[in-house]
């Protein structure tokens, strides 16, 4: 270019400096100095590259577009989540955002479900994988959002309270009562020591059982398993064994330990080796009913990892034809959730009123488990 001189300035393992200088200077340039630039490329003193600039690799436009490509064709090779998958992967998140939601979320959702109200008692819809106490490790729990919960049900109002009246455990849904003073739940707990509250549950179990309709009375008592996963269980505990010739059955000592635990099954529904069970437990061991259907009827609940083994802790086996209905791998049946619903409470008059029954209906997880199993629900009685 004609008044434009470049002077090279070259250094020993460096960058090289260009002095420009400009002959003439365009009206709006401010000095006539020169200008000096200086390259981010190391040349040699005949301007070639450097041996160092030639050891680095040449990134084509062809070679970034193959990349980008593969790339594509491994997000599409994943494999792709079935239904079923979904919904266990949404029941997942939705357990630990209620573990993390605001206590006021949580309370709106339980009273937007409710499902009785009175001036002593309500029944609220309790969700699965919220725990009715808390306690270490536990954010949100029945019992810490019930002044909220009190609040919003009494419009605010000073005094409101609530208070509770029995357990569900974390696992388990369906049907909660709640009392609106402690004289109401004193009177509430009691009916429930003394067995007069009728509960019926639903569960949904791998395996039918035979006979269709029975009663279970077999004693509970809690053990401890030994072994590479050390734990605690309850199992059965029962009052007689079968003789030595098997022509009868003989009488044994009570464990003192053990409790009594009596439950009454009907089988409602059954297809494909599963069926939907209704049980009426007249006593309330702890896991009285999980323990009775898991080792008495030999049907263990869908998604009762803790019962499906004895003496260790591992996922739930599931037969092949149950996998391919659910739409499962075996490797992902460790995230099916307990199938235990809280069905139905049935109160005995109080102060010369009449019954209380209330009913809750199934989570939407455990009826897109019946659809997928092909169990249809019973009428409604």
């Amino acid at each position: 270019m004609k008044g434009v001189q470049a002077l090279f300035s070259p250094c020993q393992n460096g960058p090289i400096w260009i002095h420009i200088r400009l002959d003439k200077m365009r009206p709006w340039s401010l000095t006539s100095r020169p200008v000096i630039a200086r390259t981010s490329a190391n040349f040699s003193v005949s301007g070639k590259p450097s041996t160092a600039a030639n050891n680095k690799p040449d990134i084509k436009a062809a070679d970034l577009a193959q990349r980008i490509r593969r790339g594509k064709t491994e997000i599409e090779d994943k494999p792709q989540l079935s239904p079923v998958q979904k919904k266990v992967r949404e029941l997942r998140q939705l357990t630990r955002q209620l573990q993390v939601v605001h206590p006021n979320v949580l309370a709106k959702a339980l009273h937007k479900g409710l499902l009785f109200h009175n001036q002593e008692l309500l029944a609220i819809n309790k969700p699965y994988g919220v725990p009715v106490h808390g306690g270490p490790g536990v954010r949100n729990s029945i019992s810490d959002v019930l002044p909220i919960l009190a609040k919003m049900i009494d419009g605010m109002r000073a005094g409101s309270e609530l208070h509770l009246c029995h357990r569900l455990d974390k696992e388990t849904t369906g049907t909660m009562l709640l009392a609106r003073s402690e004289m109401a739940a004193s009177r509430i707990q009691e009916l429930f020591r003394t067995h007069q509250v009728e509960k019926k549950y639903w569960v949904l179990s791998v395996g039918v059982p035979v006979p269709s309709e029975g009663l279970i009375d077999i004693p509970l008592v809690e053990k401890e398993i030994t072994g590479p996963q050390p734990h605690y269980k309850m199992a059965l505990s029962p009052l007689y064994k079968m003789s030595e010739g098997g022509e009868g059955v003989t009488r044994i000592r009570a464990n003192q330990q053990a409790h009594g635990a009596v439950s009454r099954y009907r089988v409602l529904a059954s297809s494909g080796g599963c069926s939907l069970v209704e049980l009426h437990p007249f006593t309330g061991v702890k896991h009285q009913i999980r323990v009775h259907m898991a080792y008495a009827l030999g049907c263990t609940i869908l998604g009762d990892h803790k019962y499906s083994h004895w003496n260790r802790l591992a996922p739930q086996k599931l037969p092949e034809g149950v996998l391919r209905k659910l739409g499962l791998e075996q490797s992902k049946a460790r995230y099916l959730p307990l199938h235990l619903h809280a069905y139905q409470l049935t109160l005995p008059g109080i102060r010369g009123d009449g019954n209380i029954t209330v009913q809750c209906p199934l989570p939407k997880f455990f009826t897109s488990s019946l659809r997928k199993l092909q169990i249809p629900l019973p009428e409604k009685q």
